[in-house]
């Protein structure tokens, strides 16, 4: 069932229908499904495996658990308040829900399966829990939500991306991985304070307090106060890039000694007196 829209704002909320208007609008949305279904000629329910219902100016849907194999499903371009009607659509692959005038999604999660889901266009108003609702598809790849005015929220990118970490396109733009390191910074001081304190198959003690603002520090570049091998900078990076490199200057030193064999003359230089005997050269290389 649908929750309840009193809890959003008398301006927010979706008109009520009256029952004989519902019952009408279901009446047209069954004979829409009809007229597809004599289209494709479909005579069973178990062989439709799609529904082309856009501009159909459907208000309402009949339930639609009867096409228990259905992939693909067109609901774009009407006026459609919510989508109660998919429950029991397990193999749904595909949704497109665009340009309606939705204002809850409730009922998502029963669709593990789905791959895309197109919602720019919409009313939807509150995003933790439009976030909710699609935290366990975890198959979901293509997610549009612009132009909805949940979008004014502000790092709305972002935050979908850190709650929604599956989702590879959003809003017809790739998802970065610079957008997924921000996302960790702002979202989980956590975890970016330990993938910022990895040095070499170990972690540093960089305690950090993560109400005190960052520092920033340029890339490749050693900050002010920086002493090496005693892990006393406490510095925050921007980029974990940075981090590894500031860490690889505190390494222990690592020297290698051996004799510079090119300063030892050979036997028959020796007899030939055609280098100078001296004391031979020791070559020192030192590692970080």
């Amino acid at each position: 069932m649908a929750r309840d829209p009193s809890h959003l704002p008398r301006a927010c909320r979706p008109p009520a229908i009256p029952v004989r208007v519902a019952e009408a609008a279901l009446e047209i949305s069954r004979r829409a499904i009809e007229e597809q279904l004599k289209i494709c000629g479909h005579k069973k329910d178990a062989d439709v495996f799609e529904l082309f219902l856009s501009q159909k100016e459907l208000t309402e849907v009949i339930d639609l658990s009867r096409f228990k194999k259905l992939k693909y499903l067109w609901l774009h371009h009407n006026k459609l308040h919510g989508i109660t009607f998919l429950t029991r659509n397990y193999c749904l692959a595909e949704l497109y829900l665009n340009n309606n005038a939705i204002f809850d999604i409730e009922g998502l999660h029963y669709l593990p399966s789905l791959h895309i889901l197109l919602l720019h266009h919409n009313e939807l108003i509150n995003l933790d829990a439009t976030v909710k609702e699609l935290k366990g598809m975890l198959n979901l790849k293509t997610l549009t939500l612009y132009q909805n005015p949940l979008c004014q929220y502000n790092l709305y990118r972002l935050y979908i991306i850190y709650h929604l970490p599956g989702v590879e396109l959003l809003d017809r733009n790739q998802v970065t991985e610079k957008e997924r390191r921000s996302m960790i910074t702002l979202f989980n001081h956590k975890k970016a304070h330990i993938v910022q304190s990895i040095a070499f198959r170990g972690k540093v003690d960089a305690s950090w307090d993560p109400r005190s603002p960052l520092k920033q520090k340029p890339a490749q570049r050693v900050p002010s106060d920086f002493a090496f091998a005693n892990n006393v900078d406490k510095t925050m990076f921007d980029d974990p890039e940075d981090a590894v490199f500031v860490r690889s200057m505190k390494r222990s030193a690592m020297a290698i000694t051996s004799l510079n064999w090119d300063t030892v003359p050979t036997r028959e230089e020796k007899y030939l007196e055609e280098k100078d005997t001296g004391p031979a050269q020791m070559l020192t290389i030192t590692l970080r």
